[in-house]
């Protein structure tokens, strides 16, 4: 089992990378609210995949990951991409809560620890990261099925390919870590 868990972690580095290249190819779409906060949390994954989880790595990343988040709604309060500025500071607050989670068992990531499932839902926190992937992924569909009735242009399906990989890459986190 334990050479499964690597693979969950690249495929969220991977998951994290298509979602920050979306938002950069959907660039006068994004506010740069949403730019900073998706090139962070790619930026982020990738960190996590390939570090040994140690518990002042999982501290820095998840500061770096909750100010990310409140500077990602700065100002789009009422705009047209609120909504979408505010899945990207979920999805960063999920992520934050993933790395304070980690930094507080002291397991490593991205060598063996069994996901958050796995910790019988002992911790607090690791129900709100098992909370707040559900919440994302289901966000993500409800999204995704609002947008099937209008036209589809081509920012329309490059924010959401960035949407469903952004869901993808917490969910393998969550599983993975």
């Amino acid at each position: 089992m334990d050479h499964i868990l690597p693979a969950a972690s690249w495929l969220m580095a991977l998951a994290a990378v298509v979602s920050a290249a979306a938002c950069v190819a959907a660039w006068p779409a994004v506010p740069w609210q949403g730019r900073q906060t998706s090139l962070i949390m790619a930026a982020a994954m990738v960190v996590m995949a390939v570090t040994d989880g140690d518990a002042l790595s999982g501290l820095v990343l998840g500061i770096v990951l909750l100010v990310s988040a409140m500077l990602g709604t700065v100002g789009v309060r009422g705009t047209p991409s609120a909504a979408s500025c505010c899945h990207r500071a979920l999805v960063s607050l999920v992520m934050a809560v993933c790395a304070f989670e980690n930094a507080s068992t002291g397991e490593a990531s991205a060598v063996g620890a069994r996901g958050h499932g796995g910790h019988g839902l002992d911790g607090m926190l690791s129900a709100l990261v098992v909370v707040g992937v559900v919440g994302l992924v289901l966000w993500t569909l409800v999204a995704e099925c609002m947008r099937a009735r209008s036209p589809r242009s081509r920012t329309a399906r490059l924010l959401a390919v960035e949407s469903w990989a952004m869901a993808a890459g917490v969910t393998a986190m969550c599983v993975g870590f």
